[in-house]
C-alpha cells in the first residue's frame, strides 16, 4: 500500500476514535442535557451514531491535516526578506505651512 493511502487511513481511523472518545464525553457530562434527550427518544442510535460520524469527519480532516503539515522539511537556511537595519537616521525635512486667507 502506498505510504501517503497507509497514512490517511491511519489519521481517518485516529479522527473516528477521537470522535468517539468526544461523543463519549459529551453523553457521560450530560453538556446541554444531551444524556437526556437521547435517551428519551426513539431514535437514540441514529442520533448518537450522526453525532459521532458528523465529528468524526471534522476530526479526521483535522488529523489529517496536521499530519500533512508535519511532513514538512525544516528549512535552516536564512530566511528572506528586508534586512533589518543596522541604526536608524531621522530624515530632516522641511514643512512649511501655507498662509490662510
Amino acid at each position: 500500500m502506498p505510504k501517503l493511502i497507509r497514512l490517511y487511513i491511519t489519521n481517518v481511523c485516529t479522527g473516528f476514535g477521537l470522535s468517539a472518545i468526544f461523543v463519549g464525553a459529551l453523553l457521560w457530562f450530560n453538556v446541554a442535557n444531551l444524556w437526556g434527550l437521547i435517551s428519551g427518544s426513539d431514535v437514540a442510535v441514529l442520533a448518537v451514531f450522526m453525532l459521532w460520524f458528523m465529528n468524526g469527519i471534522v476530526f479526521a480532516g483535522v488529523q489529517f491535516a496536521l499530519a500533512v503539515m508535519n511532513l514538512a522539511e525544516k528549512d535552516d537556511n536564512p530566511r528572506g526578506g528586508t534586512p533589518i537595519a543596522a541604526e536608524f537616521t531621522p530624515a530632516r525635512v522641511v514643512a512649511q505651512a501655507k498662509p490662510r486667507r
